[in-house]
């Protein structure tokens, strides 16, 4: 049995709507495992974003517990939760936010130097990196505006993978790419699971979420199904053909 890297108990988030309390997420309790691909669907306004942030402490639950590793990190103070997020946790999302007046690898090498300082190693590890997900040396001292989506996409998941986190966490992270670039970063994200690495994803694309090996659906802010698909197989049609009928299912 894998070891549990996020745990939730009762987790309630909600929002005021005007003067109307608008309830997002309701007394979810639910396990995330360590090595898990893990994805998160659901119809727009679910609440899969919300929880991606409460889980990796990007925002607050309303009430209800999360441990991360058997710590309670609801009630981290703002500096602390900021602590926590950079030695742990690793951030893809639909847009890069790379800084235009900084080269690719210096983006990479800001995000490493804010956790642990040592220069020389961060990067090495940054040059690794960033050869393990076919971007080239020319690329590295260029700017975000001069490459691809897809390439820009690429450098977001180094910088979230340089100070080695425990958790990727990843919101819609193809959703601003073509279909070739989105492939590209699915198979990186794919490489980097086989790895060893944990990722937690929220996606609405079918394409994305066959990248899984577990998909967690929510309705209304509470969680109405799973379908475990083992790791992924690229061609594996049986294992397309079992997503789509639990997505049906859940009225995807």
């Amino acid at each position: 049995m894998a070891n549990i890297i996020l745990k939730t108990n009762k987790l309630n988030k909600s929002f005021m709507s005007g003067t109307q309390e608008q309830q997002v997420l309701k007394n979810l309790d639910i396990e995330f495992y360590e090595g898990d691909f893990t994805v998160i669907m659901g119809s727009s306004g679910a609440g899969k974003s919300t929880l991606l942030y409460a889980l990796s402490g990007m925002d607050r639950p309303t009430s209800g517990d999360i441990r991360f590793f058997d710590a309670e990190i609801g009630n981290l103070n703002n500096d602390k939760l900021a602590v926590f997020r950079r030695q742990n946790c690793g951030f893809v999302f639909q847009q890069m936010f790379l800084l235009d007046n900084m080269s690719i690898l210096d983006n990479i090498l800001a995000s490493g130097l804010l956790v642990r300082g040592d220069k020389k190693s961060i990067v090495a590890n940054a040059k690794e990196l960033l050869e393990k997900v076919g971007l080239t040396e020319m690329i590295w001292r260029k700017f975000p505006s001069q490459l691809s989506g897809g390439e820009n996409q690429r450098a977001a998941i180094v910088r979230a993978l340089i100070n080695k986190p425990r958790v990727v966490f990843a919101d819609e992270p193809t959703g601003a790419l073509n279909s070739a670039s989105g492939t590209a970063v699915l198979d990186v994200l794919t490489d980097i699971n086989n790895d060893g690495q944990s990722i937690i994803m929220v996606t609405h694309d079918i394409r994305s979420a066959r990248r899984g090996n577990r998909i967690i659906y929510i309705r209304d802010g509470g969680i109405v199904g799973e379908c475990d698909l083992g790791k992924y197989v690229s061609g594996d049609q049986i294992r397309h053909e079992k997503l789509k009928t639990f997505l049906t299912e859940m009225g995807w």
